[in-house]
């Protein structure tokens, strides 16, 4: 076994690993719109004040939640993921561009650090256990 290529070369630690990614990516995004419709005042607020309207909230809420089930599940993930690596950076540069403060600095790093992981995911597919494989594996 080669230590460079431990997962890549090894088909159960690959599709295991996709699973695992799919999940940790997607549930930070989930746990934040149950979030945001638990304060959803608060949330508008806070949107207002980078100069986004309210009645993007909802839509926010409905991405947020519906995209990063379809992440878990494994359903039009490179697609998906791509839109949430798109929605990570623009949220980094509306939200946490004071780079001067050390939590927004945290927070934009973190922002452009789940871009990478979604654009991995992007590039690599979902992986043998998501509907995208039962999807592109019928008879």
């Amino acid at each position: 076994m080669n230590i460079l290529t431990l997962i890549s070369k090894n088909p159960a630690l690959t599709n295991v690993s996709s699973l695992l990614a799919r999940v940790g990516l997607a549930t930070l995004f989930i746990l934040t719109s149950f979030s945001k419709i638990q304060y959803f005042d608060a949330t508008a607020q806070y949107m207002a004040s980078a100069g986004l309207p309210e009645f993007l909230l909802p839509l926010v809420i409905a991405f947020e939640l519906i995209g990063g089930l379809l992440i878990v599940l494994g359903l039009l993930t490179q697609l998906t993921a791509i839109a949430f690596a798109a929605f990570s950076v623009v949220s980094a540069l509306l939200f946490h561009l004071q780079l001067d403060d050390q939590m927004q600095f945290l927070m934009f790093y973190k922002n452009i650090a789940m871009a990478g992981g979604f654009l991995a995911l992007a590039s690599h597919g979902a992986g043998k256990f998501s509907i995208d494989h039962l999807l592109l594996n019928r008879k």
